[in-house]
This record gives C-alpha cells, structure tokens and sequence, in this order.
C-alpha cells in the first residue's frame, strides 16, 4: 500500500474511533478511489485497509452503495459506507 492510501487508512480509523468515542451508533463514510480502468474487474486499491481500519476501531460494515463519475483529473469511485457499532 501506497504512502497516500496508508494516509487515508490512518484518517478513516481516527475519525472512526472519535466517532466511537463520542458514542455514536452509526458512522456514515465516503471512500474515494482514483481509478483510470474503471471498466475493468480489479482490486480497488487502499478501500480494504480503510474500510479495515475503521473495522477496527469497533465499526461493522452494513451497507454500501457505488458511484462513479468523471473529474478534471480522471475517472472516480466513490462507495458511501454504513458502518454500526458492534
């Protein structure tokens, strides 16, 4: 993993535990990947480990929805997740 995706590992299980820490129940979260070959099946790199890190801060992952679109600077996915407190 990349020095960018491992940033943004480390600020997903920050914001997760604060979250956690205040006593939330729910913790909506956007992950965004830059991606120049969106159309085809591959690993979408650095989303396992945010979406590890803010598993491990005590979240659960329920839901997840897909975007994709169309930036200056390439093509984007963007997944909106649902985590709950376990």
């Amino acid at each position: 993993m990349g020095f960018i995706n491992n940033a943004k590992a480390d600020v997903a299980g920050k914001e997760a535990r604060e979250a956690y820490a205040r006593g939330d129940y729910v913790l909506v979260y956007k992950f965004i990947e830059a991606s120049s070959t969106s159309k085809t099946t591959a690993p979408m790199t650095g989303i396992a480990e945010q979406i590890t890190a803010v598993e491990s801060a005590g979240w659960m992952l329920q839901n997840m929805a897909a975007a994709e679109g169309k930036a200056l600077t390439g093509e984007r996915t963007a997944l909106v997740c649902l985590f709950r407190r376990r």
